[in-house]
């Protein structure tokens, strides 16, 4: 497996509120809590641990409201590596594991009173997607892999199903040959997020894509013992989500279109392009699995039969030819403000891999 980032390389210092972590962690597991809010939660929560003892704080009865509002000070004061500070959703969304464990803490009577119970947190802005890809500049950036070499011809299959699908990060990475139907030019993705399963459609050219790699580079990479793994590191496992981010990123950097983005930034773009083509936002919806949307109709469920077929008609990359976009609808002022609070539900998923 490629070598992942280590969450722990700063240790939790040996102390109350490093056990009381360890406890709550076993306690999600228990509760069958989805692998990424497991590792959000620790991630999160483990930076308030090392910050309080830095500040001499190291048992959750000596926190107190004021304590919670001067870490919310520093998370606004922070600057990150290329000297930016977080966006107001990110600060958000590291307060929100903080806030859940001490209301667990009081549940399990670790502590008598709840500190965060009317904490103010920071307001959420609206936005657009940062960035998004128009059909021409997709194809520049699946153009940099060089399909000669067996990890080239991964990376254009793996650019080639972001780009169809929409899938996230965790979804590809966790894909396995038996959830491919390349016949019915489907994939079934299971425990995504929420741990909910669901089935899309997937285009022909991915699926050529697909095959090709599978023939040509795959046998090359695998190890024994294979787990049947799709998309395979060099090391002959499955990728790590942060790898793969990485891998996406730098040919998006390659094509020099003037954009930073990465897996999501495709999962933005498939959105954009089939509500373009003229998608109903429902379909859009299914395949991006989301149950429901806070600026959308609420979720109908589709046939992946009808969804195949909106998938084909509304996506530029869907088939092995060419066609022209579907035409839109000129009377849809209601349906462009659905659009956007799709597009805007998108980025703030984005924020929560961060």
């Amino acid at each position: 497996m490629a070598r992942a980032k280590n969450i722990h390389s700063k240790p939790l210092p040996s102390n109350q509120m490093a056990a009381l972590l360890t406890e709550f962690i076993e306690w999600m597991h228990v509760s069958n809590a989805a692998e990424y809010t497991v590792y959000h939660r620790r991630t999160c929560i483990a930076r308030f641990i090392r910050w309080a003892y830095e500040h001499g704080i190291a048992d959750p009865i000596e926190v107190t409201r004021p304590v919670l509002v001067n870490y919310q000070r520093y998370l606004y004061y922070y600057r990150q590596k290329n000297g930016e500070p977080l966006t107001f959703r990110t600060q958000y969304s590291r307060m929100v594991p903080v806030k859940s464990w001490f209301r667990w803490l009081v549940r399990n009577n670790h502590i008598l009173h709840n500190p965060a119970s009317d904490l103010d947190m920071p307001r959420i802005e609206q936005r657009l997607p940062r960035a998004v890809l128009s059909e021409t500049e997709a194809e520049t950036v699946m153009l940099q892999t060089d399909i000669r070499e067996p990890l080239g011809l991964r990376d254009r299959a793996i650019l080639e199903t972001f780009y169809s699908t929409g899938i996230r990060r965790t979804e590809l990475v966790n894909l396995k040959l038996y959830n491919l139907d390349r016949e019915r030019g489907t994939i079934s993705i299971w425990q995504g997020k929420g741990k909910k399963d669901r089935i899309i459609p997937i285009g022909e050219r991915a699926v050529a894509w697909i095959d090709k790699y599978l023939r040509e580079a795959r046998p090359q990479l695998a190890s024994d013992p294979d787990d049947g793994t799709v998309f395979l590191s060099v090391e002959g496992g499955p990728f790590h989500p942060d790898r793969l981010s990485t891998l996406v990123r730098e040919y998006v950097e390659q094509a020099n279109l003037g954009k930073k983005g990465a897996c999501h930034m495709f999962r933005h773009t498939m959105a954009t392009l089939m509500l373009e083509g003229g998608a109903d936002i429902r379909y859009i919806q299914q395949m991006l699995g989301h149950s429901n949307l806070e600026s959308t109709q609420v979720y109908t469920q589709v046939s992946i039969r009808n969804l195949k077929q909106i998938h084909s008609a509304t996506h530029p990359g869907a088939t092995l030819e060419k066609k022209l976009p579907a035409a839109t609808n000129p009377e849809a002022q209601e349906e462009a403000q659905q659009k956007a609070g799709l597009l805007a539900a998108l980025d703030a998923e984005d924020d929560e891999n961060q």
